[in-house]
């Protein structure tokens, strides 16, 4: 099978929704199928173009599996919501071209959101070349940017949730991540335009990690050892520094435990919150900030915490799933989750025996249970134990990939049925 893949980012890039879509599509790729890629040009570290990838508005691969585009992705100031509007809209018309333009017919066409708008791209091309089309989300739009405040004008808000909704009816099928983000999107679509608002066309399959790759390592290793870090209790996030994080939990619990001087607090990654972040912890000597390391360094980051947090801002967890929690649980270390209470994040968590999720931006709630598996190391342990056997026996990157397999087979065939049927009309 030809399956065309539009997503934002894809290796080398080191997005976390990059990292997931290189991992399914090499999972496809070992199944014996082909693929033509299309993405961006690296630049989610930075938010600029990386160096050595500059000056090309397109640059193709070819490989041994298929084709990579990639496209410039206008990259601006997240804080900057119509400048963002507009490189979306520029990345999302350079997509939309190059899917057009494959050299080979594709059997079917697999989009990720966000942003949103490369779900227009991916039904145009599914339409195109008359295949399904699968739309995969990661984080519901606008319900998250409307959650953070970032959106507020009821114009937009609403020319959002329309292009949001039909992208939904267009889509074969649409794909999410967890219980809570099937029921929020198929309570948009139901008794939508016929089979179209097909609540069973909203199917669950969860992000992964590679447990080969991210598993329990050593935690005095090279990392501790650039950073000052040998010897002392590490409370790590790990991640991009954005508006959609609760850090000011982590100063909170941090100031809490500042007359332990064997703890320290790391933030390693950047974002567009992160200068006031860094202005808020000036004098905040068991705070450290850390830039965010290369993706091959990943595990021996993971490794070197000896407890993860994950603090989202209330609302958001019921629109996202995190995939830095999975690699936390591969790691085999534990996490205290600030989440709502009852969403996936919160599920998994518990579920997995893995640690303690607590309700969001409550710094009390927060700091009490950062500062029990700071001073009970043995009960960490124990959780990032149960972590790891947790992702080892439901998150297998093989799974996830026979799921999307399985998917593209039954649209296909549903695809052929109707056209024989509408050649049967004619």
């Amino acid at each position: 099978m030809n399956v065309l893949v539009l997503c934002p980012h894809f290796a080398p890039d080191l997005a976390p929704t990059g990292e997931v879509m290189t991992q399914i599509a090499a999972q496809l790729v070992s199944r014996g199928h082909r693929l033509h890629v299309v993405t961006s040009l690296p630049w989610y570290v930075h938010h600029a173009i990386e160096p050595g990838w500059e000056g090309e508005v397109v640059r193709h691969e070819d490989t041994e599996w298929g084709r990579i585009t990639r496209v410039h992705p206008f990259p601006t100031d997240k804080a900057n919501i119509p400048a963002r509007a507009l490189g979306f809209a520029g990345f999302t018309g350079l997509s939309g071209l190059g899917a057009l333009l494959t050299r080979s017919r594709p059997d079917a066409v697999l989009a990720m959101s966000p942003p949103l708008t490369l779900g227009a791209a991916g039904w145009a091309a599914a339409r195109a070349h008359r295949v399904p089309f699968v739309f995969n989300i990661q984080d519901v739009f606008p319900d998250v940017a409307v959650e953070l405040g970032a959106i507020t004008d009821r114009r937009v808000i609403a020319v959002a949730e329309w292009l949001e909704r039909e992208t939904y009816l267009r889509a074969d099928a649409v794909t999410v991540l967890s219980d809570d983000l099937r029921d929020n999107v198929a309570a948009k679509v139901a008794g939508r335009r016929g089979a179209a608002g097909d609540p069973s066309k909203v199917r669950v399959i969860p992000n992964f990690i590679d447990t080969t790759w991210i598993r329990p390592m050593e935690r005095e290793n090279e990392y501790r050892r650039e950073h000052g870090l040998v010897g002392k209790r590490v409370v790590m996030y790990a991640g991009n520094v954005g508006f959609s994080q609760s850090l000011d939990l982590v100063l909170a619990a941090a100031s809490h435990l500042a007359h332990d001087p064997d703890v320290v607090f790391v933030i390693n990654g950047g974002g567009s919150a992160r200068p006031s972040l860094e202005k808020a912890a000036a004098g905040m000597s068991n705070v450290r900030f850390v830039d965010m390391a290369p993706k091959e360094r990943l595990p021996e980051v993971a490794a070197a915490a000896d407890l993860h947090v994950v603090p989202l801002k209330a609302g958001l967890a019921r629109s996202s799933v995190p995939s830095k929690l999975y690699t936390i649980l591969a790691a085999g270390r534990p996490v205290v989750a600030s989440v709502d209470p009852g969403t996936e994040v919160a599920r998994t968590v518990e579920s997995a025996g893995a640690g303690l999720a607590v309700p969001p931006d409550d710094p009390e709630a927060f700091t009490k249970a950062v500062s029990r598996l700071v001073q009970e190391p043995d009960a960490a342990r124990r959780m990032g134990e149960a972590g790891r056997w947790f992702v080892e026996r439901w998150a297998s990157p093989a799974a996830v990939a026979e799921a999307y397999e399985a998917l593209f087979a039954e649209l296909a065939v549903s695809s052929r049925g109707g056209r024989s049927r509408r050649r049967g009309l004619a």
